[in-house]
């Protein structure tokens, strides 16, 4: 790890090669974050999906940008491609002042050219790493320092780090539901017995429970495990509700109470009233087994879900509904079944019941799903295909906005842009998918740059034409933000600008552009980094491409100039000098002005 970062601060980047399991991918994303600078962004390279640029693109990079490029299960074919382009890219990030890191498949053949930048990660110490995991979970010193036979027979074998993650986070838990007079050596042998396989266990567990409200039970214990008694006594009857509606005809005070039904199902209430199994991750296993083995109720529980979490419980906090979610989202990507997922979430999305319950529980189990490794890709696809062609339903539609923006925006932000891009075209009633794509280009020019990019190459709808509206500031446009020129002095970046301002003054009212043309011609009067003329220069030339209606093209930016001069916050003289030089340069566009501007009059002075 030394030897990276040290080849990342030297030269912006570094490969990781090592083998699966050995921390190389959780390492690139620590190096990273270390490199986190104001100006750039990080994000996840996805060479090979919808919309990405290729590697060698120059547009790629950003100046001081944090990439990510895992390639650590690329298939022979994508590290072929991959190579093809790294140099290209490894060009560009030095000249960017950004930071790159590779994962690599383990021992695959790299260029000779790029061997300088390989570093070889190797797994940490395990006893080491499962220290650290303890001490973050809260555990004393005193405790997992000692000598304990259990920890040295799990650590004797060479173990994935996820995995002694995962062991550690088994001993935490089985602290939490140790009896007082039970240590350190019991909660590693309750941790020791819980990553064996339960499947058997269960099976006869559920063949014992012939009655519906026990299995019902056990179901609701799984799913909600940790809740209160009150929460799974509620949430065990809408169970039965959905999927045994017929009424229940035995008198209530002949009921089995809820403590001697917990205990038929190998269930107990704490101290604190919260309900759990007596047998460390048995939860889990159970609801494995019904998901497994009663394929035919897993409809029924995506409903069940949607009930509890509207439910007016007290005690149903946001933190269980959220691991009810995490739950039922982990049992259909666990078993292949992302289509699923994807339209559960998208029928608790459409519901009119406690509908900002189900909003966040689809944002929810849609995050689930894009940070799912093996289900990732297709979750981003789904995704691009409801917001761009999708008839959506305007509270699913606001689903998608949350999870584009802090969900999607976090690692793929490229992706995140072009989503929100084409659901701020097709909201009507709301802005939310506006405001979500101004906050996302905030930090990124290069992202900025794309979207004006993208909008010059659309229809110029009046939709594409209100994004452009809201984007266009010109401060950003003129901060070079450490780099060696502003965006407006780009000739790509003020051709998008020509385009956009010239669909703006053909077909747009002036009172809908007028507020964004003031902004920019008081910016223009403070003539900040000296880039007046350029920004003047983009209108006039935006309104002299509008063929037979660039007369008045003309004279809408030339009212607008005296209208920003009442407007202008500071400096009335400066803005009617802008005012001047613009109503010369419109002139110069028509051919019936002198090419010399009219000198400025001195400062302080009446002109």
């Amino acid at each position: 790890m030394g030897k990276a970062r040290a080849t990342l601060a030297d030269t912006g980047t570094v490969i990781l090669d090592g083998t699966p399991g050995s921390g190389r991918t959780a390492a690139a994303r620590v190096l990273l974050r270390e490199y986190h600078q104001a100006g750039g962004v990080f994000h996840e390279l996805l060479p090979d999906e919808e919309d990405e640029l290729p590697l060698h693109d120059p547009a790629l990079v950003e100046n001081g940008d944090q990439l990510l490029l895992d390639l650590s299960a690329a298939d022979d074919t994508q590290w072929s491609t991959a190579r093809a382009g790294l140099s290209a890219l490894r060009r560009t990030v030095h000249e960017q002042d950004a930071h790159l890191v590779v994962v690599m498949p383990h021992d695959a053949t790299l260029d000779p050219g790029l061997q300088h930048y390989r570093v070889e990660i190797g797994p940490p110490d395990g006893r080491h790493v499962l220290r650290r995991h303890l001490r973050l979970h809260g555990l004393p010193y005193e405790h997992y320092m000692r000598h304990d036979i259990t920890v040295e027979e799990f650590l004797d074998e060479p173990r994935p780090i996820r995995e002694i993650a995962d062991f550690a986070d088994l001993v935490r838990r089985a602290r939490e539901a140790a009896r007082p007079d039970e240590g350190f050596a019991q909660w590693c042998l309750a941790a020791r017995r819980a990553r064996n396989d339960r499947r058997r266990e269960v099976a006869r567990l559920v063949a014992g429970l012939r009655e519906a409200p026990q299995r019902a039970l056990l179901i609701a214990v799984s799913l909600l495990h940790g809740a209160h008694a009150d929460v799974i006594h509620c949430a065990a009857r809408l169970l039965l509700d959905t999927v045994d509606p017929s009424p229940e005809e035995v008198p209530l005070l002949r009921h089995k109470d809820l403590a001697q039904r917990l205990d038929e199902v190998s269930a107990r209430t704490g101290p604190g009233g919260h309900v759990r199994f007596t047998e460390l991750a048995l939860d889990s296993a159970v609801r494995a087994h019904f998901w497994d083995h009663m394929p035919d109720l897993r409809p029924h529980l995506g409903t069940w879900a949607a009930d509890v979490v509207s439910s007016t419980e007290p005690h149903l906090t946001r933190a269980v509904r959220d691991d009810l979610v995490t739950r039922i989202a982990g049992q259909y990507l666990r078993t292949g079944r992302a289509e699923g997922l994807a339209s559960l979430a998208e029928r608790w999305s459409s519901g009119a019941v406690s509908r900002t319950r189900l909003e966040a529980a689809a944002v929810l189990a849609l995050a689930c799903g894009l940070n799912d490794p093996a289900h990732g890709r297709e979750f981003r696809e789904r995704i691009y295909q409801w917001c761009a062609y999708r008839r959506l339903t305007e509270p699913f539609a606001q689903v998608l906005v949350q999870v584009c923006a802090d969900v999607l925006a976090a690692s793929h932000p490229d992706q995140a842009l072009l989503r929100l891009y084409y659901l701020a075209r097709r909201e009507r009633g709301t802005t939310r998918a506006l405001q979500a794509l101004k906050v996302l280009v905030v930090g990124s020019r290069r992202l900025r740059r794309r979207l004006l990019d993208r909008l010059a190459r659309s229809a110029l709808s009046p939709p594409d034409l209100e994004i452009f509206l809201g984007v266009c500031d010109p401060e950003p446009l003129t901060d070079p933000s450490g780099s060696p020129r502003a965006l407006v002095e780009e000739p790509g970046v003020q051709r998008s600008l020509t385009t956009c301002w010239q669909a703006v003054l053909a077909d747009l009212p002036r009172p809908t552009w007028q507020p964004q043309a003031e902004r920019w011609l008081h910016w223009a009067a403070e003539d900040a980094g000296g880039l007046r003329d350029v920004l003047l220069d983009l209108l006039v030339g935006a309104a002299g491409r509008c063929g037979d209606g660039r007369g008045e093209a003309f004279a809408a930016l030339y009212a607008s100039a005296r209208e920003a001069e009442r407007t202008a916050p500071d400096a009335p003289t400066r803005s009617a000098e802008a005012t001047e030089l613009l109503l010369h340069k419109i002139s110069v566009a028509q051919g019936i002005g002198p090419a010399t501007p009219p000198p400025a009059p001195a400062r302080g002075k009446r002109p």
